[in-house]
């Protein structure tokens, strides 16, 4: 791999980039300047200290959509692994509880190759895999170009979940949170080597009949993570995100709905919702281009999104209408 941007001490770019090779001894080299450059105590989030300790705190990153490819417009394809080296390092030096990493993983080439884009995704998954604690990951309707989704599920780790599950919950520390594929054509079929328009996103009925299901069964405060949009409307928002919505609403449950594929972030307030849109890693050249976040759930069930690099932070309090 080619051109790929590594850290110096100081968080500036060396002056000739390094070429680029997927071998163990160079990926741990590229790690150890970006954990070097994390140690420096370079100013990298932009959020006030509440000056409490968090019930839970956890990590996510979206949209890395890694490839060995040049780069196209403002999308630097090869930059997201020594960006997601860098995510990892700061989410071990945080010791969050988890990290989730919000769709479009990898990306393809052209021509597409099935052989080249599972070896991106192998790439990619190790360089999210130096975060040392429970990973999770949310399908992108990028991760089925030239793969299927069973491909790419066979490709990454999601902890403690069977390895045939695009959906799926799992609970930490009190709360409840519930992972959504959206990656389904009007027919209900699948996302597959893309046989799909990914501005045609649905959630299919017998997802939406185990998401009531789902809400039903847990008594805790639930926060919900999907790829594409369920607020707002348009080609980057699922095609039935007001079925959805209405699911979630009626829980009385949901405190937040965490969300990628809108590469320039986004956030609304809907029925006591919060739909918080996490800007994607891939765009810009330079860790100072980077984008991910650490969200800090407190007792009161007030969140705190703190944005690195270019992410948004937040504040997001629980609405009176959801249950204690």
């Amino acid at each position: 791999m080619k051109n790929i941007r590594t850290i110096t001490k100081n968080h500036e770019p060396n002056s000739k980039a390094a070429a680029w090779k997927p071998t163990r001894r160079v990926f741990l080299k590229t790690s150890g300047l970006f954990i070097a450059g994390l140690a420096a105590g370079a100013p990298l989030a932009y959020a006030n200290a509440t000056g409490r300790s968090p019930k839970l705190r956890f990590g996510m990153v979206t949209d890395p959509h890694f490839a060995d490819i040049e780069a196209i417009g403002t999308r630097h394809y090869r930059e997201s692994v020594a960006k997601m080296t860098e995510c990892a390092a700061l989410m071990n030096e945080k010791k969050v509880d988890f990290l989730i990493e919000l769709g479009d993983l990898k990306d393809q080439g052209n021509p597409p190759s099935e052989k080249d884009t599972l070896t991106y995704l192998d790439t990619i998954e190790q360089a999210f895999k130096q975060f040392k604690g429970p990973r999770y990951h949310v399908l992108g309707n990028h991760d089925m170009d030239s793969l299927s989704k069973q491909q790419f599920l066979n490709g990454i780790e999601n902890t403690n979940i069977a390895k045939e599950a695009s959906f799926y919950s799992f609970d930490v520390k009190g709360l409840h949170f519930i992972v959504l594929d959206a990656n389904y054509n009007a027919d209900d079929s699948d996302y597959d080597h893309g046989n799909f328009n990914w501005a045609d996103s649905n959630v299919p009925r017998q997802q939406l009949d185990w998401l009531r299901r789902d809400l039903e069964s847990s008594s805790k405060p639930v926060i919900v993570f999907i790829h594409q949009q369920l607020d707002g409307e348009g080609d980057l928002t699922v095609r039935n995100a007001a079925e959805v919505r209405q699911i979630l609403q009626e829980s009385a449950k949901v405190l937040a709905v965490f969300q990628g594929h809108n590469h320039e972030g986004h956030y609304s307030h809907i029925e006591g919702i919060h739909y918080y849109t996490l800007k994607a890693m891939v765009e810009g050249t330079g860790e100072e281009n980077n984008s991910y976040a650490i969200v800090d759930v407190y007792d009161e069930q007030t969140i705190a999104v703190t944005g690195y690099r270019r992410a948004a932070s937040r504040k997001m309090e629980k609405s009176t209408t959801q249950q204690m």
